[in-house]
């Protein structure tokens, strides 16, 4: 059952990592699942106009996250301990990324997710992620 909305979200995220503020638009946020927006400027290329590894891997990093926030509430010591990247086709340089993710287990200490990222207007991905978080246990 989710637990926060994407304006929830927006509003948390900007309140804990105001150094991201801007960088991500939460587009939907259902049972499970979150769809999630880089907002690619020129920050985000690299040498030959296109989207650098470390923002996809930020953009599936925040997507997790966010997942798992939408479904615990506010937790700001959730953290990543695996992540496997492919990187499967050239992103478009001038267009956005999209993350569409699902977590496919959320337990009590462990959250896995999968990340599928496609440039805006692409049917096919450019990469994929699987990513574990770990939840800290509840304090009392």
């Amino acid at each position: 059952m989710v637990k926060l909305t994407a304006e929830e979200l927006t509003e948390y995220l900007d309140d804990v990592f105001p150094q991201v503020r801007g960088e991500f638009t939460i587009e939907e946020v259902a049972d499970m699942r979150i769809r999630t927006r880089l907002n690619v400027g020129e920050r985000h290329l690299r040498p030959g106009g296109t989207v650098s590894g470390p923002s996809i891997f930020a953009l599936a990093d925040v997507s997790v996250y966010l997942a798992v926030l939408a479904m615990i509430g506010r937790e700001a010591l959730a953290v990543t301990t695996n992540c496997s990247i492919d990187f499967m086709r050239k992103p478009v340089a001038d267009a956005d990324l999209i993350a569409e993710c699902r977590l496919l287990k959320m337990g009590r200490v462990l959250a896995v997710g999968e990340v599928l990222i496609f440039s805006a207007g692409m049917d096919q991905p450019v990469a994929r992620a699987s990513m574990t978080y770990s939840i800290p246990p509840k304090a009392g």
